[in-house]
């Protein structure tokens, strides 16, 4: 199980400039010319609103990126941290207020099929880990992404808005000190093609959902979810499978 670097150390290190820090948490590339370009792109394009941000955005922030595809629509406001970690597709929508964080020393970063559609003011966050989503994921408004390992969302899987997959935790088996004083661990999540999340499903650290299952609302998942079932409540239970619908 991977251990997860707290970002408040990073920022606590005195042995680095504030230029540094913000070098290694934002940029992630180390040199003058890296840190320019990812300015002078936020400065230009992040913030214009109407068709000329879109079509700033579009020309600018590919340059930063691992790799992107074709007709790829940046929205307003859109974050990109560690963007040479970021590896798009083609026919993507990332909408107003995302967040694309492939932050980590050591991890490969972002990766989004073709098709995707992230919904305005979603987060893919990493600290160290991986984020892949297959082709064609829907992802609804105000939902997030963490990953300290590995995450993968498989194709055409389907988020209402504000669900959460946390693919990292908290070690609290030291009773004599803060939760937030002890090393976070991750196991990874793994969400597979077609799965349906209603608004507000919660996917906890070391989960696995199989292929074409339905998350109910609201519903917190702790435990595995075989292909094809129907898990609601909290924690989540099995409540049927698809195959006994109609």
């Amino acid at each position: 199980m991977a251990e997860i670097a707290r970002v408040q150390d990073q920022l606590s290190d005195r042995r680095l400039s504030a230029r540094q820090k913000y070098v290694r948490l934002v940029v992630g590339r180390p040199g003058l010319g890296a840190l320019v370009a990812y300015e002078l792109t936020v400065l230009a394009a992040q913030a214009v609103p109407g068709a000329l941000g879109l079509a700033l955005r579009k020309l600018l922030y590919p340059r930063l990126l691992g790799a992107c595809g074709r007709n790829v629509v940046f929205g307003q406001n859109v974050v990109l941290r560690h963007p040479h970690k970021i590896r798009v597709g083609d026919d993507v929508v990332i909408d107003d207020n995302c967040l694309l964080d492939a932050k980590g020393d050591v991890n490969a970063g972002i990766t989004i099929g073709h098709g995707v559609f992230l919904g305005r003011n979603t987060i893919l966050s990493c600290k160290n880990g991986d984020i892949e989503l297959g082709d064609s994921v829907n992802i609804g408004f105000n939902c997030e992404v963490f990953s300290a390992s590995r995450v993968t969302i498989g194709a055409n899987a389907l988020f209402a808005a504000y669900c959460y997959v946390i693919g990292g935790d908290h070690d609290r088996s030291d009773a004599s000190l803060p939760v937030s004083q002890q090393r976070r661990t991750s196991a990874g999540v793994s969400v597979g093609a077609g799965v349906w999340m209603g608004a507000g499903a919660k996917v906890m650290d070391g989960v696995s959902i199989g292929a074409d299952a339905i998350i109910g609302a609201g519903a917190v998942v702790r435990g595995d979810v075989p292909e094809r079932a129907i898990a609601v409540g909290i924690p989540a239970r099995i409540v049927g499978t698809r195959d006994m619908q109609g």
